[in-house]
């Protein structure tokens, strides 16, 4: 190969040919590598299928209505010496008029191996036939694309992408959504740094109307990565040209613009050669009053030579960058490797089982002591959320437990007479207090059964965590299930003595009430209190009449003084139970004896005695100090649940786990029996094996090309 600048050129584009191959020929996109490349951008009837044909000097693009290039077509064109040259003749000129290629041109396809074509029309009749077998026989489109290398002493070494045309009305069976398809196609390409755009347009339209401009201007609005070419100078009217716009005063382009003429629709009809149509495009240019003196910048053999630096210059200067991407995706598909067992997928089964199961248990350990390495700084996790259950969630659900929420001053009431039986107490009684007290203690239960579970669910979130975060389980589904089935079942059986140990806590709080508690407020105690509180609230009687200086009644003699009117009895020991069956009952006994009761009338008591009126004064002292009693005691027990509930969960559920779970893990996988079974892969996993090969074998190529430059 020359050493010269063409030679040079020649040399560097080919490297980029390589690498498109090495990768398209893994099925791979390259878009993480971003190779540097030239996309043919434009509207279907702007003519990028004649420049295309032109550049190459062959006829070998399918034409028709409608949308034909309906899959990209990397076009990559490599110099060769003729070998007619070589020999010392001429080339043999075929019946169109262009140099036999029998010997010197021929194209191959990617997807066709080692296959070769002389034949220009059968490369057509392939690419023609390859777009159906992918996108049917219908007007719809594919992104994957076509690989197409043509070897010719004519061609300079480029590589040009062929996309679809851009269209706007859907015709015939196209997909209604076909500008907004292509559109997302050709994005997809153009968006890329590493592309120059080579927008073509025609020139017998106002430029400002071209789509193909008008869309690299969308990711190219400063118009640095984009060249312009106009078609159809030849049809322009009389008198008009395309100066202006070469200078770039219309829109101006880094790059600039090369005019070119194409075959019109009569030169295809009629078989006119390449050959004969670039000569009539340099008669064209030189010939033409505007061009004449700049023609030497003017048609396709320039527009070749100008493409061929752009593109050399271009990959030269990304050749850098994509040795470091290809450097940096090897590490990263190498890495990947690795977790997926390496090429070759070896293992043996017992050392995997037992490595997967000590790196689970020391991860879990690690997640609930909170000594991982990579804590989150956005929210809790691990044991931190079961602190958060123990310190938050059930230490407040006990404190908002009011045992008076459900019994109210009239339950006590009767039960204060009920735990009295036949005997009236002379004191507040003991009973009724326990009995209310054991009743409250019972209300513990539901908060703390309630914070068993939720430790519960927060080691499975852990076990969550921990089989999606291993990545052994992701090779191996079947292991990950029985896992997932060993933990869940190992949990489970902990809760029955952790729920049993809770419950036990609670049944020893309400079987025993100890009064003697150092915290416990005594009745004595209580008994003050309440006659302060009771007191405080009542007002205080005037001593006497501030304008006789009379003694107020009731201050002599206990309300007994000759003054004041001697008080009625008051009602007995149950004045304040009364029904309406028992009022009804005395009225009509007294309606029977004219109009009164006499004292010696008794009645039998009614079937319900419930109280009617409100409590009386003794009733209100008692039942403030059992309510008094019953707030010391509940708070006492209230406390020591808060402190003893998590503590007993640790023990038997969540220090059992960490202590015991790599036994129980062991004795339920390690087994002989069950080991191969454990191992086998998925499906995804060994599809994905294959492909990450695949993708390193090509990254090593890659690396190997671009290794000498």
């Amino acid at each position: 190969m020359s050493t010269g600048p063409a030679g040079l050129g020649s040399e560097i584009v080919t490297i980029v040919n390589k690498l498109q191959d090495v990768f398209n020929a893994v099925g791979t996109s390259t878009a993480s590598i971003d190779l540097p490349q030239i996309c043919v951008l434009g509207s279907q009837s702007s003519g990028k299928s004649s420049v295309l044909e032109n550049i190459v000097g062959r006829d070998f693009l399918p034409r028709g209505t409608g949308i034909v290039t309906r899959r990209p077509l990397v076009l990559q064109l490599i110099h060769r010496p003729s070998t007619a040259h070589q020999n010392g003749g001429p080339p043999e000129l075929g019946k169109d008029g262009d140099a036999a290629a029998n010997a010197d041109e021929w194209g191959e396809f990617l997807h066709l191996p080692g296959q070769k074509f002389y034949d220009f029309h059968k490369i057509r009749d392939e690419i023609v036939r390859d777009t159906e077998a992918k996108t049917g026989r219908n007007a719809g489109i594919s992104p994957q694309p076509i690989n197409l290398r043509i070897y010719s002493p004519k061609v300079l070494t480029l590589t040009l992408v062929d996309l679809p045309g851009l269209t706007k009305v859907p015709v015939g069976d196209q997909p209604k959504d076909i500008e907004k398809q292509i559109r997302d196609m050709l994005m997809k390409y153009i968006s890329k740094p590493a592309c120059i755009i080579l927008a073509v347009s025609p020139a017998n339209v106002d430029l400002a109307n071209s789509d193909g401009l008008k869309m690299a201007r969308d990711v190219d609005p400063e118009g640095n990565r984009t060249i312009g070419v106009l078609t159809k100078i030849d049809l322009m009217d009389t008198g008009t040209d395309v100066v202006d716009i070469l200078a770039g005063r219309v829109i101006p382009l880094r790059m600039g613009y090369v005019p070119v003429v194409n075959r019109g629709q009569r030169d295809i009809d009629s078989s006119k050669s390449i050959a004969l149509a670039l000569e009539a495009e340099r008669d064209f240019f030189e010939n033409h009053p505007s061009y004449k003196g700049k023609a030497q910048y003017c048609g396709t053999p320039f527009l070749t030579r100008k493409l061929n630096m752009i593109l050399m210059h271009h990959i030269r200067a990304t050749l850098p960058d994509i040795k470091a991407r290809i450097s940096s995706q090897l590490q990263k598909y190498n890495a990947e490797l690795m977790q997926l067992g390496g090429p070759m997928a070896e293992h043996n089964s017992g050392n995997v089982v037992l490595s997967v199961i000590t790196e689970f248990t020391n991860e879990f350990r690690t997640v609930l002591d909170g000594s991982t390495n990579d804590l989150s700084v956005n929210e809790l996790s691990g044991g931190a959320r079961i602190s958060f259950v123990f310190h938050e969630l059930f230490n407040n659900g006990i404190k908002n437990i009011d045992p008076f929420d459900q019994v109210k001053d009239g339950d006590i009431r009767i039960l204060l007479y009920n735990s009295s039986g036949s005997t009236p107490a002379l004191f507040v009684g003991t009973a009724a207090f326990e009995v209310i007290v054991k009743q409250q203690i019972k209300r513990l239960e539901e908060p703390s059964l309630k914070c068993c579970q939720l430790v519960y669910d927060e080691l499975i979130r852990i076990l969550g965590q921990l089989l999606t975060k291993i990545q052994a389980f992701k090779r191996y589904p079947a292991l990950r299930e029985r896992f997932n089935a060993v933990v869940v079942g190992f949990l489970k059986n902990c809760m029955t003595p952790t729920t049993k140990l809770v419950s036990d806590m609670v049944s020893m709080q309400a079987c025993y009430v100890n009064t003697t508690h150092p915290d416990f407020i005594n009745g004595h105690k209580a008994m003050a209190i309440v006659n302060d509180r009771l007191n405080a609230a009542k007002p205080t009687p005037p001593q006497s009449d501030p304008k006789t200086g009379k003694l107020a009644p009731g201050v002599i003699n206990n309300n007994k003084d000759l003054d004041v009117e001697a008080k009625k009895d008051e009602t007995g020991f149950f004045g304040s139970f009364f029904t309406s069956s028992g009022r009804n009952s005395r009225a009509g006994t007294a309606k029977k004896t004219g109009g009164t009761s006499t004292p010696s009338t008794m009645e039998a008591p009614p079937p319900v005695i419930k109280p009617q009126a409100a409590l009386s004064e003794r009733e209100t002292m008692e039942t403030e100090v059992i309510k008094l009693l019953i707030h010391s005691y509940f708070n006492i027990v209230k406390r020591e649940m808060i402190d003893m509930v998590p503590k007993a969960i640790t023990l038997t559920l969540v220090n059992h786990a960490k202590e015991t779970l790599q036994k129980e893990l062991l004795q339920e996988l390690y087994k002989q029996e069950v080991l191969e079974d454990l191992l086998k892969e998925s499906e995804y996993v060994v599809n994905r094996r294959k492909e990450v090969i695949s993708m390193v074998q090509a990254l090593n190529k890659a690396e190997e090309i671009v290794a000498g430059v």
